[in-house]
């Protein structure tokens, strides 16, 4: 009896959004073996609707690493509707599901509810399994949900990195105005409301360890400042986790990293820095962030702070 082809190793990068998931996942796709993809979830509406820029410069519709594995999955018919599939993703990902996805998981069903658009979602994780032969696929999307969506997918084999950053910091971030650079205008990403980044904190990163604690075997976790201040150092630990050669990782000094394009289909804008790049911790928001917006977001973060390691105080 022959054996089916190997499932292919994801490794989904969970938390929220400005916790430093783009940097920490590009750096681990220049492990021999691995390769980012970014938040691939995003890739009905940013890659076939939109069009944005893949890592590697060019337009999506025009990546040849894209267009090959968009064909092998769907083979040559085109994808599913983009439109369908974007909108199908926003529903089912809602922060405002939760209650029903953990009732779900306590009656034994799928936390997020099958749909016939997943198999589409698998096609493509295969087809790049297929087509590049990555040891590891790097995926960004961090919505805890999600990754309950590709747990079950079949072909698939799930570890998690579990990334969290000082409620107070990512807050502040979310309130920057960054331009994406993912097209010819000047587009920037989205901006939050404290408590809105607050509440997507705490939930989030409770999700995370709720559905995939470090016990399991397949999950690590990784403060934001733990890792600017040691980054080969928790690289090297998530690369044993995934039996990728720790001793060839892509660092020229304790903080410094030489980075080659990748094919990241959406994400932060530091997903397009090439060449050497240095890891230097983010800690404007001590100096800048009002005392008010400091006290606002403690408060409504207060359990995870302290359970995640953080002092009150800031």
């Amino acid at each position: 009896m022959t054996a089916g082809p190997a499932p292919a190793k994801v490794l989904f990068v969970a938390g929220t959004g400005r916790s430093g998931t783009t940097i920490l996942s590009t750096i681990l796709g220049q492990l021999p073996g691995a390769m980012a993809v970014g938040e691939l979830r995003y890739v009905w509406e940013r890659g076939f609707l939109e069009d944005h820029r893949c890592g590697c410069g060019m337009p999506f519709s025009r990546c040849p690493v894209w267009t090959a594995v968009v064909d092998r999955a769907y083979r040559g018919e085109g994808p599913p509707d983009p439109v369908a599939v974007s909108r199908d993703l926003l529903s089912r990902l809602r922060i405002l599901r939760i209650p029903s996805m953990v009732l779900r998981q306590l009656r034994g069903r799928p936390v997020v509810p099958p749909h016939p658009h997943d198999e589409r979602i698998a096609a493509l994780y295969t087809a790049l399994a297929e087509l590049e032969h990555p040891a590891v696929i790097v995926d960004s999307s961090k919505l805890p949900p999600y990754g309950k969506i590709l747990e079950r997918l079949p072909g698939i084999e799930l570890y998690v990195v579990h990334v969290v950053r000082d409620p107070r910091a990512n807050a502040f971030s979310w309130r920057r105005v960054k331009v994406t650079g993912d097209r010819d205008d000047d587009a920037t990403m989205e901006r939050l409301e404290l408590w809105r980044s607050s509440a997507m904190w705490v939930v989030w990163n409770y999700l995370v360890e709720f559905w995939w604690p470090v016990e399991r075997g397949r999950t690590v976790r990784v403060r934001y400042e733990d890792f600017v201040d040691r980054p080969r150092e928790a690289v090297e630990r998530i690369a044993r986790l995934l039996d990728l050669d720790a001793s060839r990782t892509p660092f020229v000094g304790e903080r410094s990293v030489s980075m080659q394009p990748t094919h990241t289909v959406a994400g932060n804008p530091n997903r397009h820095d090439r060449g050497l790049v240095t890891l230097r911790p983010d800690e404007e928001w001590r100096r800048a962030m009002p005392r008010l917006h400091r006290v606002v977001v403690s408060l409504f973060t207060l359990p995870g702070l302290r359970h995640f390691g953080y002092s009150l105080r800031g």
